[in-house]
């Protein structure tokens, strides 16, 4: 068995994909101008971010689960991310995801990507429809930070062996609590803390960054 060199954790919306799924849910329940404006807040730390988004998923109720296999094919992958991954994975570095997204998408992504480290808000569903309520744990600024901890304990590694990324204000503590946290086509408020990033979509960029074990 290969020894973990180190954890990689990617926040997904805005991230690991071009799109904010949110937004792509607010369209298909015909509140896509409302949602998207709340998320714009929410990323620029404008709004708390819990509140934004049980705001947000409160509008989605009555859509159908149907749609999650509709805006999967909407999905655009950032440039250069599944290669990004699969370099990380041939060097021994686990890979994480961490999202104030949702699982319907996160976990199909996980599986598409190999990644078996995942955290992501779970929406209520009866009969098929959105109850328009989340379930269990909200993924949080402090809970991505804390699962970005819980990993870093779980795989034996030191916090320096670790890389988070991400782009909006829900991102910062665990980009501040990592070894290198890269703000990535990240808004202003995140830029304005964090040292490192990078205003190109391209994870090729992310990889100059990096000093490989």
């Amino acid at each position: 068995m290969k020894k973990i060199k180190g954890l990689c954790v990617l926040d997904v919306d805005g991230t690991l994909i071009e799109e904010e799924v949110i937004d792509l849910l607010g369209k298909e329940a015909d509140c896509e101008k409302e949602v998207a404006q709340l998320t714009i807040h929410a990323m620029r730390g404008e709004l708390d971010f819990e509140e934004s988004l049980r705001k947000r998923v409160s509008l989605l109720e009555g859509l159908s689960l149907d749609v999650f296999e509709r805006l999967y094919s909407q999905i655009h992958l950032s440039k250069n991310a599944k290669h990004f991954i699969k370099f990380l994975q041939e060097h021994d570095i686990e890979v994480g995801l961490v999202s104030g997204g949702f699982t319907t998408i996160v976990e199909r992504l996980a599986t598409e990507l190999g990644i078996k480290l995942i955290a992501a808000n779970r929406l209520e569903a009866k009969d098929g429809l959105l109850t328009g309520k989340l379930e269990g744990e909200i993924i949080t600024r402090e809970v991505k930070e804390e699962t970005l901890i819980r990993w870093v304990k779980e795989l034996d590694l030191p916090i320096e062996k670790t890389i988070a990324i991400g782009d909006g204000a829900n991102d910062l503590a665990m980009l501040q609590r990592a070894g290198l946290g890269v703000a990535f086509c990240a808004k202003e408020y995140l830029k304005n803390k964090i040292p490192h990033h990078i205003d190109e979509r391209d994870f090729a960029k992310v990889m100059e960054l990096i000093d490989f074990p």
